[in-house]
């Protein structure tokens, strides 16, 4: 006997959620962190992350994907002067680093990558905590989308309203996924207006970007 189906199921490969020991891929973007002070957390917001002039992998901005090692910057301050912020990073081309004077270790970008990675525990002199770090060359791949720790609940408010007031200047220019307003009927955050069909199995409107449907027949 046949049997009729009509709809569908989107699997999503949540990859950009890694785990700290897991190698990123080219090209994706994945969540990280950054640990700051309270007042450069602000400085950061309204106006973008500033390169570094050097360290441990030279040049770039230096972020984590995991959050314990963030909430240890900055290094000997109070803690009721940190700050983590919750990053999207478009990481690009990456160059693992993963032994002390690795030959690209501070030459990287010169070579071509984007990203630099160190593995967590992989012995390295310069990493005693063993926890996973990344540099990033260029911070027009990073953007702060929440705070992930905060020294109160003012602080929070305050500087979740700044990203909020960042991604509102940004304009036309936001990501899309950003943007204010969302689909009435896939509920997704939309840039521009959804095309909205109707489905040919049961009649219901539907979303092209809804990421599952089954008729009701």
């Amino acid at each position: 006997m046949a049997v009729e189906f009509y709809g569908w199921e989107v699997f999503y490969d949540d990859d950009h959620h890694l785990s700290a020991e897991q190698e990123p891929k080219a090209g994706r973007t994945y969540t990280m962190y950054h640990g700051t002070s309270v007042q450069i957390a602000r400085n950061i917001i309204t106006a973008g992350f500033q390169q570094s002039r050097d360290g441990m992998l030279g040049p770039g901005v230096y972020i984590s994907r995991n959050q314990k090692k963030a909430e240890r910057y900055p290094l000997n301050s109070a803690r009721t002067d940190r700050v983590v912020l919750k990053l999207q990073v478009d990481t690009g081309k990456v160059k693992k680093i993963d032994t002390d004077n690795h030959p690209m270790q501070k030459t990287w970008h010169a070579n071509g990558y984007d990203t630099a990675w160190v593995p967590p525990n992989c012995g390295m002199k310069a990493v005693p905590s063993g926890l996973e770090e990344d540099c990033v060359w260029d911070p027009n791949r990073i953007e702060v989308v929440d705070i992930a720790l905060a020294p109160d609940q003012s602080i929070t408010a305050e500087l979740k309203g700044l990203i909020s007031g960042a991604k509102r200047n940004k304009g036309t220019g936001m990501k899309p996924q950003h943007q204010a307003g969302n689909c009435g009927v896939c509920r997704k955050a939309r840039a521009t207006p959804h095309q909205i069909e109707t489905c040919w199995g049961c009649g219901n409107n539907i979303c092209t970007f809804m990421t599952k449907h089954k008729c009701r027949v």
